[in-house]
């Protein structure tokens, strides 16, 4: 079960990536908050905000959890591994950015390494 918690935890911690990405504080403060109901954007200007603290929470819990029963250098070499495949994924099939052959072969690279460590547990 810690695997799962910390797979869970990986898919947090990309949600999150992405909240802080899209969090603009400038346009947060320059909210009417007297009004904030009366404009639908200003709930949308929110959500980057609302889930960087909800992903970060459910990150921060779920790897607690996975922590209980794995060693600390493994499930962290797994959980930023995971993290760092998975942005990358959602960079190039959901924001259509760009990438080269040689970034596929890293992270097949990064792949490899979790497998590897998982089986040597």
């Amino acid at each position: 079960m810690a695997w799962v918690y910390l797979c869970i935890a990986s898919l947090f911690e990309i949600a999150w990536t992405f909240c802080v990405k899209f969090l603009d504080f400038k346009k947060i403060a320059s909210i009417k908050w007297l009004q904030f109901f009366d404009d639908k954007v200003n709930v949308w200007l929110l959500m980057p905000l609302l889930g960087y603290i909800v992903f970060g929470l459910s990150n921060i819990f779920c790897f607690s959890l996975a922590l209980k029963q794995i060693p600390a250098s493994t499930a962290l070499a797994v959980w930023m591994g995971i993290t760092l495949a998975g942005v990358k994924l959602a960079e190039i099939y959901i924001f259509k950015e760009q990438y080269n052959w040689a970034q596929v072969l890293y992270m097949a690279l990064i792949l490899i390494g979790i497998i590897g460590l998982k089986r040597t547990k």
